[in-house]
């Protein structure tokens, strides 16, 4: 430090500093879901029909990520590629809708929850791959190459959509752990002061 207290040092602190960081309580993570919205959500069959859905779409995905990359690296079974990726297009559409139903249910959304906010968006970004790539089979736009590529990119954002997902499902257990074991402490605490 110089005479003045500004630090010799960006970013260097003294160990007063520290002693007073150390007091503040640790900032938890945002809750997911309010009580009334996990209320929601434990109630809803929206919640099934998501959790039956996503496993779903998943294999698809495996089955016309084979298919795709067997058409670009031998350039045969186009049409079985072609069918798998309607398929997971199809699947992917109606995992959007129930999942924007299950929104409304669940935060009073349609869609972009701040929840799930960045999830919507990425899923946005599938969407229109996926749909791109049914626009230029339909309509007969690009080489197969193209299409089967525009394809991968749709898988790709896919992969890092389902990874939100995943995550997000992680928190959620998480908060609900963290909540049992507080009401446990809680009542631990009710019950040795009683």
């Amino acid at each position: 430090m110089t005479e003045g207290g500004t630090p010799a040092l960006r970013g260097s602190r003294s160990g007063s500093d520290f002693r007073q960081s150390a007091r503040k309580p640790a900032r938890s993570a945002p809750k997911l879901y309010t009580p009334e919205e996990q209320r929601r959500r434990d109630t809803t069959p929206w919640t099934l029909v998501q959790g039956l859905l996503a496993p779903f779409q998943f294999v698809v995905f495996l089955v016309s990520l084979t298919l795709v990359l067997r058409c670009l690296a031998t350039g045969q079974g186009t049409f079985a590629a072609d069918v798998s990726v309607i398929a997971k297009t199809l699947t992917l559409y109606t995992i959007m809708v129930t999942g924007s139903i299950w929104e409304k249910v669940v935060f009073g959304k349609w869609l972009f929850a701040p929840a799930f906010f960045w999830e919507d968006v990425v899923s946005m970004l599938v969407i229109a791959l996926h749909t791109a790539y049914l626009v230029m089979l339909l309509g007969k736009v690009g080489t197969v190459e193209a299409r089967m590529l525009v394809a991968l990119a749709g898988y790709l954002t896919y992969v890092v959509n389902a990874a939100q997902f995943l995550l997000k499902l992680r928190a959620a257990r998480l908060q609900a752990q963290s909540e049992a074991q507080s009401k446990a402490l809680q009542g631990t605490f009710a019950g040795a002061a009683a």
